[in-house]
């Protein structure tokens, strides 16, 4: 696939089961049109807006290298917990197989704190809470299909804005302040974090866990943000979902555990490198779900 981006290249998926979130714009729509080019067994697109969804098969059917024939729209909203555990537990007793599992769905806040009906602060549920839960109720589906000769494969989109991360564990769901976009790159930079402590536990599986940046993207996540002036300046969503696909799909991309920008491996920020912080966030979102409800994990 290669850094410079210039060709979405062809794989056969015919005996992979997929999933990506946040396929109903920007990064996740052409993400979702291009790997459906791709021909997999199952791709199922977790939606929360059925008439989104409708207009996301729409898109692919009037596209030139598009396939509805494999895409299934199965109801869930990252900001409703219960929907998350209830499209997993569906999932597992439905599929029962997975192979590639994008954790791509995002939201951006900057009106001030949003809290979800599970009384979470929005960006830290949609963006990390409940991607951790869904992986964590999915991973045993995923490790029972990974093979060394196929090995299976989690991506986490995250963001440039990591950089400017940082984990407070005194106001991880804006128990002291509020910060509002502040909120968004502490997520993105959890994303991170996260996904390292997923590669580090799954040695031996053969499933590896990676994050990426898609780059600056025209898409509606800035539309509402004091960064819509420079949307003139964005790369297109084809070019942010070539950047979230190259860590799954290439070739020479073996090992878990990196952060990737434009397609090639970069270093994040310093907190994501910190296996200790690692530990606590995990031990931590873990906690968190089972005082709001011991059954989620289960």
């Amino acid at each position: 696939m290669g850094s410079s981006q210039s060709t979405i290249y062809s794989f056969d998926l015919s005996n992979k089961v997929v999933i990506i979130t946040g396929s109903t714009d920007g990064v996740g729509k052409s993400l979702a049109r291009i790997i459906s080019s791709y021909n997999p067994k199952r791709l199922i697109l977790p939606i929360r807006n059925r008439k989104k969804g409708e207009l996301l098969l729409e898109y692919i059917k009037e596209s030139e290298d598009g396939n509805v024939e494999c895409i299934e729209l199965w109801d869930m909203d990252l900001a409703d917990l219960h929907s998350v555990k209830n499209f997993a537990d569906k999932f597992i007793k439905e599929v029962g197989e997975l192979h590639y599992l994008w954790n791509n769905a995002g939201t951006l806040c900057f009106t001030g704190l949003v809290k979800t009906k599970d009384n979470f602060e929005q960006q830290f549920q949609v963006n990390h809470l409940s991607h951790f839960l869904l992986t964590s109720l999915l991973l045993p589906t995923i490790k029972n299909s990974a093979t060394s000769e196929s090995p299976c494969k989690i991506i986490h989109t995250s963001s440039s804005a990591q950089k400017l991360g940082k984990i407070d564990f005194d106001n991880l769901n804006a128990e002291k302040s509020c910060g509002y976009g502040g909120f968004y790159s502490d997520a993105k930079l959890m994303n991170i974090i996260y996904s390292n402590e997923l590669n580090r536990r799954l040695k031996g599986s053969n499933v590896t866990s990676t994050a990426c940046h898609p780059g600056f993207i025209s898409t509606n996540l800035f539309q509402n943000s004091n960064l819509r002036n420079f949307i003139m300046f964005a790369k297109s969503p084809d070019i942010g979902a070539i950047n979230v696909m190259y860590p799954a799909l290439d070739a020479n991309i073996d090992e878990g555990g990196k952060y990737f920008e434009n397609c090639k491996e970069v270093k994040p920020n310093d907190q994501a490198l910190d296996e200790d912080l690692a530990k606590k966030l995990w031990e931590q979102s873990e906690k968190l779900l089972n005082n709001y409800n011991a059954s989620l994990l289960k």
